[in-house]
């Protein structure tokens, strides 16, 4: 399955429809005071780096697997938004449209 492009790939498609995937992803509280420890000090916050990672994959996998079930070809147009549910908690949302080649 093609995973992205705002092309239009050079052949032509039917729109299936609006695909999503989502996780919330809550702080560890190791990561928490390592990530305080590195506001200190500055840099790279590999933890929550990790985290975010598998986050988007993790809704990016699930945005695949709602399209799978419409039977698109490829998603175009991917996006991905992150926003606060609470405190110390995110979710990660992967969205696209899916997409059925024409033969």
């Amino acid at each position: 399955m093609k995973l992205s492009t705002n092309e239009n790939m050079g052949k032509n498609y039917e729109v299936l429809g609006m695909v999503r995937g989502n996780t919330v992803q809550a702080k560890h509280l190791g990561r928490d005071f390592m990530a305080g420890l590195k506001t200190i000090v500055g840099g790279e916050i590999k933890g929550y780096t990790e985290m975010l990672t598998e986050a988007r994959d993790r809704a990016t996998n699930r945005m695949v697997e709602e399209a799978k079930k419409l039977g698109a070809d490829a998603i175009v147009s991917i996006r991905y938004t992150t926003s606060a549910i609470m405190q110390g908690a995110s979710e990660v949302l992967a969205y696209g449209t899916a997409v059925k080649f024409k033969k």
